[in-house]
């Protein structure tokens, strides 16, 4: 997004938002495209042949990145490999010490230098000074480039000196750190810059003076020369050790002048900076590893590490100087000497990292409010803690797209292969700070619409006439201002109550419905809730049913309930279950409650209307002697047949019968085999993985559930699944109903009361407690020029514009694909607004809007700046999720891999400067999608492992489908936090760690979460002390592995970790029960399962394999 761009022609407000002072868009708004790792496959086999140049006299040779270099040196100890020099107790993950770099002096024909490649640098424009003559580094070069590539189209913005069009945006190429252990004893590799690891001082200049501008081969002038350096055996890639947290910290970044916007195409490498000359640092493009703002609880080796994206802090008086390598090239084989003919290894430091983007993305945009008022704005990653002010657009919250500039025309879109959708969260909790839509009432008049489109007013439409008609900004029509909403105009054309009604000036709000909106022209009834338990011998020994009744005691005072209200207007009913249903009249003027026994299956019926649904207050003393007498009831059962269809559809009955809406609540503990309507067979097999039959696990096996799920949405019957199986309970056909109806299923495979109440309990009061919107429909409008094609998510569709929800909680996201059905246009841009109608916890019928306004572009660099990829990935995994419905796993599989490299492939082509094939160039804002996909591919759903049964897959498969992106970011790419590195009285979060077992350090303990699962894992050789603060034991191998709850002890370490515990369990929205896993255990295999930067059991790739294998796939596109 570029901020300096002019407004829309009719701006929503009455002049143009403002952008905060000192504050910036981030790399993913405004940011030119990027960098990324590149391979030669020197690694697998091709040598690739070299080249040579030369750097500047004195300059010690900085690895390639795009950062400024320390310039200190560490000497290596002889003897010692490069990689390892840390003992049992830590294993380092970042740099290795290093070695000053041997000098040539001047400049010598390729090969003088037995044995290793020479690299050479052409001279550089220098006005302060003459050129510098040259000077020869050796090293060892290996097959990987990480490169920033330059949007030919467009000149940069100036920066903070010379003139604009005389500074390139910095973008630099890293290549891959050498091999591994490829030195005889004795020998330190060759390094070309000093790393400091543990304890190193701090880094000094070693570059004489220098200062250089350049002209952007953007504005005419000629292309600045390309400066290359390999990285050598056993260099970290330049960033700290993300498990030390005592490197050298970096100085704060630096300032542009005010006003100045980062944007614009990046462009070739930056000049190297004086290290004396005051002035302004160029904006970081696309750098990996080591390009890190000032971070929480590690610095950056580098002084004066610049931040993406948002206004850097004060300027430095002595900015460090640069090099930024642009190609790299791979040396041939036998050009190395004969100990380095080892295979290449590509360090995992040195391609992108979603800890550093999510951290710089948390250090830039995390301090300054979001502002919603400027069109088109990429906002903060879903990972960053920020607020929101609503100034005409919808909150982030509410929803994400996959990019902010959509291509104009549909052929660009096609060449692009970016998906274009929207994930929408209608009724998304906010947190305190942030204030819930407000409530428009329109009276008898109802919410103002246009005639044509019905789109809602809102703050795009444009009053013409003097205020008395409006023109639509969707469809353009011209419509009459109704005489009761007339207002007049001021000198802009903007009404002048405009600040005065939330539906003129604020992206979401919320209108009262009139009885037009409501079904049979009726308002609704407040909904009720059926809790519905299944008393079958397996539920009633596994001490569930006793667990159940014993909470639902306590949990129904705090049913929902509409703002202030003193008690909730919700009734509740129950009815138990297992081959017969058994219904309870619980009516207030009984002394007990009554039972009635419904055994025809067959023909479901409700026996009682009277007393079945009643209010908690007045029948509190028949309902908790109801819950005491169901566990005696049925304690000697030996009844283990249950039905399943017959309970749904008595609930649903009981819900007509009544008029109102509803959700009910299924206990439910095994496979329906009595004879009744929905019976199921057990057809689990694992034989059919891999086949063309696979997609037949998770298909239902009956149409009766989706029957039967249609008749639920029709009542406005939404359904929770609570299910408890010991073993196959075909979740692809019981979760049907759930799904269609916009209900959640949970699942607690073999439940036993004392390790699975806490988990079980805690999503229970949470999805009893939770605001719903029951009878839902919703509807997505868009501006002229595209419109919403395909939809995912938790809802049923019975045409193909309205989605309805019989139920939708403030969880569940909606996934809208929109496709062009004409051209747009540059200077309107691209409209979208989404409506739901819904029924109030109170039964109130209310409207929610939110509006959204994109920028369009003509340019392809435009787009690739303004993607979100943790949004791409949640619509690729419920594109990909739905997939495997209809086609083997391997061609959904095979389908996701083409579309990654089409989209990186089409940036490669259109949008990057010419560089050599060998190269992999990753736009900025998507240098994290080959990580995710990966993560996607390896997904249970996609590769599934031995371990993992036909009915988790099911499960997973429908829980993604409606995650927000927050969810799938945590759930794809699980966070892995180091306990014993940051301070014990630090109350912030420890920074995360990569997820890779290279990270892990076997003195350390780690917390790993997912959204659903949290690992505890303790390496063996923790100390003692650390032992007993935690577990209470004293030593390693007294610890219980899959140990689910840690004992509350009186110390700042234990309080801390069960601290953070808590929190991470407060932020997602299901209880993640804690497993305790031993370093060597045999639980460690389920640990590293979710380590999914390695290779995975069940045959995913690692990152750096599947890095390489992309740009193999990008290379066969472009050839």
């Amino acid at each position: 997004m570029n901020v300096n761009q002019s407004a829309p022609p009719v701006p929503p407000f009455g002049q143009p938002q403002p952008v905060y002072q000192g504050y910036h868009q981030s790399s993913y708004g405004g940011q030119p495209g990027s960098t990324a790792p590149t391979t030669s496959y020197g690694a697998y086999n091709g040598p690739v042949p070299g080249y040579q140049q030369t750097s500047p006299p004195g300059v010690s040779r900085a690895p390639p990145s795009s950062e400024a270099p320390p310039a200190s040196t560490a000497q290596a100890p002889c003897g010692q490999a490069a990689y390892g020099q840390f003992g049992q107790g830590d294993v380092q993950n970042g740099p290795s010490s290093t070695v000053q770099m041997q000098r040539f002096p001047g400049s010598q024909p390729f090969g003088s230098v037995p044995l290793t490649p020479v690299v050479s640098q052409p001279t550089v424009l220098q006005p302060y000074g003459p050129p510098p003559t040259s000077a020869q580094v050796t090293a060892q070069l290996a097959g990987m480039q990480i490169s920033g590539a330059v949007a030919p189209a467009l000149p940069p913005v100036g920066l903070g000196y010379g003139s604009p069009a005389s500074l390139a945006s910095a973008s630099g190429s890293f290549p891959n750190p050498g091999l591994y252990g490829s030195y005889p004893q004795g020998q330190a590799p060759p390094l070309s810059q000093a790393q400091g690891h543990l304890g190193a001082q701090p880094p000094q200049r070693s570059a004489p003076p220098q200062a250089s501008t350049f002209t952007s081969p953007a504005s005419g002038g000629p292309r600045m020369p390309s400066m290359t350096g390999p990285f050598l055996p056993g260099q970290g890639f330049g960033g700290p050790s993300l498990s030390q947290p005592n490197h050298v910290s970096s100085p704060p970044p630096q300032a542009l002048p005010p006003g100045t916007q980062m944007t614009g195409p990046p462009g070739p490498p930056p000049p190297m900076h004086s290290s004396q000359q005051p002035g302004y640092q160029l904006q970081q493009n696309g750098s990996f590893g080591p390009a890190r703002g000032p971070q929480p609880n590690y610095g950056s080796p580098y002084p004066g590490a610049p931040t993406f994206g948002s206004q850097p802090g004060p300027p430095q008086p002595l900015p460090p100087k640069r090099l930024d390598p642009d190609a790299i090239p791979s040396p041939q084989l036998n050009e190395l000497p004969p100990q380095q003919k080892t295979r290449h290894r590509i360090d995992p430091d040195a391609i992108p990292s979603p800890i550093q983007v999510i951290e710089d993305d948390r250090n830039n945009r995390g301090s300054e409010p979001f502002v919603t008022g400027v069109r088109g704005q990429v906002p903060p990653l879903v990972t960053t803690n920020f607020l929101v002010k609503d100034q005409g657009n919808a909150s982030p919250r509410y929803i994400r797209c996959t990019s902010y500039n959509i291509p104009c025309t549909s052929d660009m879109a096609k060449q692009a292969q970016v998906p274009l959708a929207a994930v929408i969260k209608p009724l998304a909790r906010l947190p305190p700070e942030e204030v819930s839509p407000y409530v428009v009432d329109h009276g008898e008049s109802g919410p103002l619409r246009c005639n044509r489109c019905k789109a809602y007013m809102c703050p795009f439409m444009q009053f013409i006439e003097g205020g008395r008609r409006f023109q639509c900004c969707f469809c353009s029509c011209i419509n009459d201002v109704p005489p009761q909403y007339f207002q007049h105009l001021d000198h802009t054309g903007k009404r002048v109550d405009a600040y005065d009604r939330p539906e003129l000036s604020l992206g979401s709000y919320e209108f009262l419905a009139t009885v037009d909106y409501c079904k049979n022209n009726k308002f609704p009834s407040p909904p009720a809730f059926i809790f519905m338990i299944d008393v079958s011998y397996n539920a009633i020994r596994s001490g569930l049913v006793r667990l159940l009744c014993e909470e639902l005691k306590s949990l129904l005072d705090f049913l929902p309930r509409e703002g202030g209200t003193e008690e909730s207007a919700i009734r509740v009913g129950f009815v138990t279950y297992n081959k017969v249903l058994h219904f309870y009249n619980v009516k207030s003027s009984l002394a007990q409650p009554q039972m009635m026994v419904v055994s025809d299956v067959a023909d479901m019926f409700v026996p009682l209307l009277d007393g079945f649904l009643v209010n908690v207050s007045e029948s509190r003393a028949v309902i908790t002697s109801l819950l005491d007498q169901i566990p005696e009831m049925f304690a000697d059962t030996r009844e283990t047949e249950t039905v399943f269809a017959p309970v749904i559809q008595a609930g649903m009955e009981a819900l007509k019968a009544a008029e109102c809406a509803g959700k009910l609540f299924l206990f439910h503990t095994s496979l329906p085999i009595a004879e009744a309507p929905g019976k199921l067979k057990n057809r689990d097999d694992r034989k059919l993985i891999n086949t063309d039959k696979e997609k037949t696990l998770f298909q239902p096996q009956t149409g009766a559930y989706q029957t039967l799920a249609k008749e639920c949405v029709a009542q406005g019957c939404c359904v929770d699944l609570f299910l408890f199986p010991n073993q196959y309970v075909d979740v692809a056909t019981l979760s049907v109903v759930p799904q269609l109806t916009g209900g959640s299923v949970y699942k607690y495979a073999c439940f036993q009361v004392e390790n699975d109440q806490e988990r079980f309990l805690s999503d229970l009061r949470r999805d009893v407690q939770k605001v719903v919107g029951f009878d839902a429909v919703m509807r997505v409008r868009t501006s002229t020029g595209i419109r919403a094609v395909d939809f995912f998510g938790a809802f049923y569709m019975s045409n193909t514009t309205d989605v309805e929800l019989a139920g939708l909680d403030g969880d569940k996201t909606v996934t809208v694909e929109f496709k062009h059905d004409d051209r747009l246009n540059e200077e309107s841009g691209a409209l979208l607004q989404c409506a739901l109608l819904y029924t109030s916890c109170a039964g109130q019928r209310r409207l929610r809007i939110h509006n959204l306004a994109l920028n369009c572009c003509t340019q392809l660099a435009d787009l690739y700046r303004n993607c979100e990829t943790d949004t791409l990935i949640n619509y690729m995994a419920k594109f990909a999720y739905r997939g495997v419905l209809n086609s083997p796993v391997k061609t959904v599989r095979d389908t996701l891999i083409t579309q990654c490299a089409q989209i990186l492939a089409c940036y490669r082509k259109n949008c990057a400067s010419p560089s050599s094939a060998g190269q992999l160039i990753l736009p900025e804002c998507m240098k994290l999608l080959p990580v995710y996909l990966n993560c996607v591919l390896k997904s249970d759903v996609l590769q599934p492992g031995a371990e993992v049964t036909t009915d988790d897959r099911a499960y997973v498969r429908q829980l993604v489908t409606s995650m927000d992106v927050a969810e799938t970011n945590v759930f794809f790419y699980p966070r892995l936090l180091p306990l014993t590195k940051s301070p014990i009285e630090s109350a912030t979060e420890p920074p995360a760690v990569r997820a890779s077992e290279e990270r892990l350090s076997n003195g350390d303990i780690y917390l790993l979460e997912n959204g659903l699962n949290l690992f505890l894992w303790v390496g063996a050789s923790v100390q003692q002390g650390v032992v007993q603060s935690l577990f209470n034991v004293s030593s390693f191998s007294q610890i219980t592995s899959g140990l689910s709850i840690l004992p509350v002890l009186d110390n700042p370490l234990s309080k801390k970790v069960r601290g953070l515990i808590d929190s991470l369990r407060a932020q997602r929205s299901r209880y993640m029960k804690l497993i305790v896993v031993k370093q060597e255990d045999k639980l460690e295999m389920l640990f590293k399962h979710f380590l999914v930067e390695d290779k995975s059991l069940s045959g995913g790739a690692s990152y750096v394999d599947f890095l390489c294998h992309m740009h193999k796939e990008i290379r066969q596109l472009l050839s």
